[in-house]
């Protein structure tokens, strides 16, 4: 029999493996027809009346391409994608030929973002797609690729903001703990070709978007700052978000004078008339696939939400207390008054997170185990130290913690055997080799037996070179880079 340990691998490689590019991108999309061809995508017809282009942007645009190549045949005039630094070399090196576009290929790929920053490389790449976009006729069709990773190969920053200010900017509001959201609201007020910029430069040619989604909510203006949807944000919003991290008085000039001269409204709806997107992959897919695969498997799965967010702290607080409460239940006593002071715990932690869809209340009345439960979003991490990790591996360093620390104080209700993974799906967490780690209540007792002091490691954000050095780096998660990006998957699995 399978370990919970392989178990949890095994269904996050599956939930990884739906949202593989080529695959995705097959199920969407179809040209038909010789004489007059259209393209169909999720059933949606567009005319090919005259020329197709192709542009893309982000960490799974390569593999999109490829197989988007493939459907498209000779309709295909040109096409140009900005793909991160180094992908070609790492897909070929892994074996993955599918992902790499042929030779005598008409698509032009341009590497640039170097540690997901934009560049100088980035920034040819978006002026070699800004020159297309507006060269194109009304008969022209546009079809236009995103992923995550789509707002640092697309920097395009709106003269005179020089590409070093915009970055320098965007790092001292990361650095002070804003979320992605609030980092691509100020991007796209001071970009060419995001929030709608590009849709608009391309008009009037059909544009026709097909998009991975990694961010929460699948919002088409936040993906990779949406370059083909209408911005649902406003100078004023762009304002508020640097006054509420301190950063109003120490903006370049340049900076200054692009957001007094910006229009005070983001573009109506109606000038999107041309646009058409469509969301071919999600977390919500992934996580989907992964509980399938669970019930396979004999557990009780359930997904507690597509839309995890918030800091790590608090995140893996959640996850502590929910095991607990599956281990009290597996043990008896959850209707007892451990499990009511857990329960409300929960609820607790689930009215502070606000997280979208997740239904606490309902989710503890249907447990019988062996039981799998499912997450995916993205969480945050305040840096304190200035050590090595990513939000997976501290997500899931905390989680161990929590859990130790809970069976100090409680005994070990039911002795549950738990396993907890949290891994990105683009195959990298933070700037390490690793996608992740995974988790169980015995971690902190194991590593204090090889002298690893947990709390240390944490205090200085230095997740990743813990669990490099417990246990041989076998509790990391190393996946290679997957080609694609649909935000993170957490995994727990309880059984008694």
């Amino acid at each position: 029999t399978m370990s919970l340990r392989e178990h949890a691998l095994y269904l996050f490689r599956s939930a990884v493996g739906t949202v593989r590019p080529a695959l995705m991108l097959k199920r969407a999309v179809k040209l038909q027809g010789d004489r007059c061809p259209q393209l169909l995508v999720k059933g949606q017809a567009f005319p090919v009346k005259r020329d197709l282009y192709l542009v893309g942007f982000g960490k799974a645009v390569l593999g999109m391409a490829a197989a988007a190549e493939e459907i498209l045949g000779d309709h295909l005039v040109r096409g140009i994608v900005n793909v991160p630094l180094g992908i070609r070399e790492n897909l070929q090196r892994a074996g993955m030929q599918e992902m790499l576009l042929k030779p005598h290929s008409k698509i032009q790929v341009i590497e640039g973002a170097k540690n997901n920053l934009p560049d100088p490389e980035a920034l040819k790449g978006a002026v070699a797609i800004q020159e297309l976009a507006e060269a194109l006729t009304a008969d022209d069709l546009l079809l236009v690729l995103i992923s995550g990773g789509g707002s640092a190969l697309l920097p395009a920053p709106i003269p005179p903001i020089l590409l070093q200010e915009k970055e320098k900017l965007t790092k001292m509001l990361a650095s002070r703990g804003a979320a992605i959201q609030e980092l691509n609201t100020v991007r796209k007020t001071l970009s060419l070709l995001k929030g709608g910029g590009l849709a608009r430069l391309a008009y009037p040619a059909q544009v026709v978007s097909l998009i991975l989604s990694d961010v929460i909510g699948d919002p088409l203006d936040i993906i990779a700052s949406g370059p083909t949807a209408p911005s649902s944000h406003s100078v004023q919003d762009c304002l508020q978000i640097l006054a509420k991290y301190n950063l109003l008085h120490n903006l370049p000039k340049s900076v200054e004078t692009v957001l007094s001269s910006s229009p005070s409204k983001p573009a109506a709806p109606e000038h999107y008339s041309h646009v058409c997107n469509i969301i071919i992959g999600s977390n919500t897919l992934a996580l989907d696939e992964a509980k399938h695969q669970a019930e396979s498997l004999g557990y009780t799965a359930l997904i507690l939400s597509a839309a995890v967010c918030g800091d790590v702290r608090r995140v893996s607080r959640l996850y502590c207390q929910l095991i607990q409460l599956l281990c009290l239940g597996f043990a008896g006593l959850g209707e007892g008054p451990l499990g009511e002071e857990v329960r409300a715990n929960l609820l607790q932690l689930e009215a502070e997170l606000e997280i979208p869809g997740l239904k606490l209340a309902e989710f503890l009345q249907t447990l019988r185990g062996p039981i799998c439960i499912l997450a995916g979003g993205e969480t945050t991490v305040q840096l304190q130290g200035s050590g090595k990790g990513g939000r997976n591996q501290e997500l899931a360093l905390r989680v161990g913690l929590g859990l130790h620390r809970a069976t100090e104080v409680r005994g070990h209700p039911g002795r549950c055997e738990i396993i907890f993974l949290s891994g990105g799906t683009d195959g990298q967490d933070g700037p390490t080799e690793a996608a992740g780690a995974l988790c169980s209540p015995e971690l902190v007792n194991e590593a204090l037996q090889e002298g690893l002091d947990v709390e240390a490691f944490l205090s200085n954000n230095d997740s990743y070179t813990f669990f490099s050095q417990f246990r041989g780096g076998h509790h990391l998660l190393v996946t290679g880079l997957t080609g694609t990006n649909v935000m993170d998957i957490q995994v727990i699995l309880v059984r008694a």
